[in-house]
């Protein structure tokens, strides 16, 4: 046999069993298995844990001189994109899920980014296989319907990772009255200048539309005022997250020496007891009387009526093929391929997780370019709370519920206009550039999610400059 011949049978043989050593280790798990168990085995056999948990468990080779520097970067890189070590507990037990992990993990098998080619390249278990991909898929349908259900959405929207946002949320109507109140009483401030719809106005779509409120004294606070619509939806308050519920949230400002300059709240309580008509009325409600809880609780239930459904975008979700326009319908389409819908995803479309701003590009040393604005205590973001160094520049997502009608947009509020913010998050965020065309149908999709609010579509009584 000539040598040839005998190097191509060497060659058949070898690529014989590499493809059988290729399907022993990369198949698809047991259909008898429980969804999040599927999901479970996919993702330990393809090693995610090893660039996206902060105690990776590397393999041994990742010391070796050539793999040290490829590996490192790998586990930076994916552990600063993405904490995968709560969505991998969650399938474990069989929890639910952040929404916002399940549609990225979604996200990335749906569109075969994950795992990267230089990884998987040398560990074979762990590439997503056509059939690897089916099981995954109709594993994270049951996981979203059993944890996340979408009754009021069609049919053929039921597993979207958006819902519409309900027609009511549950509230005590007694004490929302009293909160409406307090949330408009400029008592609550220090010099009776400033209340909580100073900057939340609900008649501006629950912002102020300035780049920073202000506070008594003429002062500036060092962050975007988000809007106070919907906010019962968000998993946290604030931007770095420091208040853990709407009452929480409103027991903030009062106290905080830039916005409203109370020392504490004894004095608000003693200015407010002096009004008998309203405290009559309050202790109606509340007999254990004013204090810094009640007059906090009151105000958060005041802040569950704030919510905007019936906008067009959810009414097409219900069924209903002509509340979008054609060039809407595309812009959702291409919202979801530039994977705005994983991190933007709930019946508020954001809320629901802590990002990192500038995960493709730094957005903070293009800011101090252009802008020639530099970092900034409000900048820090979550490293505020937490003092862990992940966090820093890492922010709550906002809702957006109504985003047309709440500039200027990011948490430093830099940027003026729809279309600007919706090309550098693709930037930013995605690590595309997205083209003007496409910015336009986005933008006209993100027009589209302006719901009402008691019955009426929702307007700001703002203009911009």
């Amino acid at each position: 046999m000539k040598k040839s011949s005998k190097l191509l049978l060497c060659l058949v043989a070898l690529i014989a069993i590499l493809a059988v050593v290729y399907r022993a280790v990369n198949h698809a798990p047991s259909a008898e298995l429980a969804a999040n168990e599927q999901v479970l085995r996919v993702m330990n056999d393809g090693g995610c844990l090893f660039c996206h948990a902060a105690d990776s468990k590397l393999p041994f080779y990742a010391d070796f001189p050539v793999a040290r520097t490829l590996i490192g970067k790998h586990v930076k890189d994916g552990y600063a994109s993405f904490d995968m070590q709560p969505f991998m507990t969650a399938m474990q037990d069989g929890t639910a899920p952040n929404e916002v992990d399940l549609a990225k993990v979604e996200q990335c098998v749906a569109n075969g980014s994950m795992p990267l080619f230089s990884y998987y390249i040398a560990h074979w278990g762990s590439s997503i296989t056509a059939k690897k991909r089916d099981v995954m898929m109709e594993a994270f349908r049951q996981i979203r319907a059993k944890f996340y259900p979408n009754p009021l959405a069609a049919p053929e929207f039921a597993n979207e990772a958006i819902r519409p946002i309900p027609d009511t949320f549950p509230h005590d109507a007694r004490k929302a009255e009293l909160g409406k109140a307090l949330y408009h009483d400029t008592r609550l401030s220090a010099d009776g200048t400033i209340s909580c719809a100073s900057c939340h106005d609900v008649a501006t779509a629950g912002v102020d539309n300035h780049r920073y409120s202000d506070g008594i004294d003429e002062q500036l606070g060092g962050v975007n005022a988000p809007t106070v619509y919907n906010a019962c939806f968000n998993f946290v308050q604030f931007w770095d997250g420091r208040a853990a519920t709407l009452a929480e949230q409103a027991g903030g400002p009062p106290l905080n020496p830039v916005e409203m300059g109370c020392k504490s709240f004894d004095e608000i309580v003693a200015r407010l007891s002096k009004d008998r008509a309203f405290k009559a009325k309050f202790l109606a409600v509340y007999p254990e009387g004013l204090s810094q809880a009640t007059i906090t609780d009151a105000i958060a239930e005041y802040e569950k009526t704030l919510i905007t459904p019936n906008s067009a975008f959810d009414r097409y979700l219900k069924g209903d093929k002509d509340a979008l326009t054609a060039e809407q319908i595309e812009g959702y389409v291409l919202f979801k391929e530039y994977n705005c819908a994983t991190c933007h995803v709930g019946e508020n479309m954001g809320g629901l997780s802590y990002e990192l701003m500038g995960k493709r590009a730094n957005y903070f040393e293009d800011r101090e370019l252009t802008l020639k604005s530099g970092l900034t205590d409000g900048d820090n973001g979550r490293w505020a709370q937490t003092q862990v160094e992940r966090d820093r520049y890492r922010f709550k997502t906002p809702t957006l519920r109504n985003v047309a009608l709440t500039w200027p947009y990011y948490h430093d509020g830099s940027v003026e206009t729809l279309e600007q913010a919706v090309a550098m998050m693709s930037k930013y965020q995605v690590g595309r550039e997205m083209p003007e065309a496409t910015v336009q149908k986005v933008t006209s999709f993100l027009n589209a999610l302006t719901g009402e609010y008691q019955g009426q579509l929702l307007t700001n009584t703002n203009t911009k400059e």
